[in-house]
């Protein structure tokens, strides 16, 4: 029996670039069942020894935040053929949830994240690596809408946490990791060139 085969995606990205969107819309290109995305927001290192003012102060725009080597060990394993059980992430707690998601190989693996092509043991781990690039205005005004609407926060708080973090760590590691990419895509979803070309090149690695 051939070992397991496994094409493994990364689509990084600065914060509201569309690179969610970029990677559903390859998973969902292809024949159902044959991709998985793997979200690195979901390795937020658990703060439950912290207080809830003591995780609002930590800056979750750093690579130290997130919990690299764990996404990579299991990569590797969904990459071997074994199934897995990644951990949830609660952004209203700042904190990681009780219950784990259980994961089973598939032929294709598509991990994004702004953090995705800086920290070098997730990157080494990437047959293709894709950057998404969007302008800065557009990415704001998006994050803006979806820390309100979806994570339960002010617009006083996600203003200074873009001023005091986000900025100042996508100037820092996000956009020097675009240096790493295979393929750079402009705005993100609304590409619809750069889609085609990218599921096509998934289409031919899956025949």
């Amino acid at each position: 029996m051939p070992p397991f085969q496994c094409l493994v995606v990364g689509v990084a990205g600065g914060t509201g670039s569309g690179k969610t969107t970029v990677a559903r819309e390859l998973a969902e290109a292809l024949p159902d069942g044959r991709a998985h995305i793997l979200e690195y927001d979901a390795y937020y290192r658990e703060q439950s020894l912290l207080s809830d003012e003591e995780r609002a102060e930590i800056n979750y725009d750093h690579p130290d935040a997130l919990e690299s080597e764990l996404l990579a060990q299991q990569v590797q394993q969904l990459r071997s053929g074994e199934v897995t059980e990644i951990p949830v992430y609660d952004f209203v707690l700042h904190n990681r949830a009780k219950h784990k998601r259980r994961l089973e190989p598939r032929p294709v693996l598509i991990v994004e994240g702004i953090m995705a092509l800086a920290v070098p043991c997730i990157r080494e781990l990437f047959d293709i690596k894709i950057f998404v690039d969007t302008d800065a205005d557009l990415r704001v005004f998006r994050r803006i809408r979806r820390d309100i609407e979806q994570r339960g926060r002010s617009f006083n708080l996600v203003r200074e946490q873009y001023y005091n973090t986000v900025r100042p760590m996508h100037m820092e590691f996000v956009e020097p990791s675009k240096r790493f990419a295979d393929l750079i895509v402009p705005e993100g979803g609304s590409n619809r060139v750069a889609l085609e070309v990218l599921v096509a090149r998934l289409q031919r690695d899956l025949a």
